[in-house]
């Protein structure tokens, strides 16, 4: 019972420390993509662009992706951002309202 114990112990132990090494890389990664977002090598800004797609709606990707835009020198990359701020706005259209009714 107690080598039981002390095994479930060290495996509970293990599963949190891979999930806070798993949350701090996360993390660590969408600031290095944020960074990027504004790198001066075109090839950075696009792979931020890919990774600010695939990211959900929120108030502060949809206002950082308005700065890119009016800094971005390159057409090409402020209409790829526009298109995903379109989208997130299309998205956050949809969330509710504390008073429980739809965004209109």
């Amino acid at each position: 019972m107690n080598r039981t114990l002390r095994i479930t112990g060290i495996a509970l132990a293990a599963v949190v420390v891979a999930g806070v090494t798993a949350s701090l890389l996360v993390r660590d990664q969408i600031r290095r993509q944020r960074r990027n977002l504004f790198n001066p090598l075109a090839i950075r800004r696009i792979a931020a662009l890919e990774h600010m797609a695939r990211q959900e709606a929120s108030v502060d990707h949809i206002n950082l992706l308005r700065d890119f835009m009016r800094w971005e020198p390159r057409k090409l990359l402020r209409n790829r951002a526009r298109a995903i701020v379109e989208r997130m706005e299309r998205e956050a259209s949809q969330w509710e309202h504390p008073t429980g009714q739809l965004a209109s």
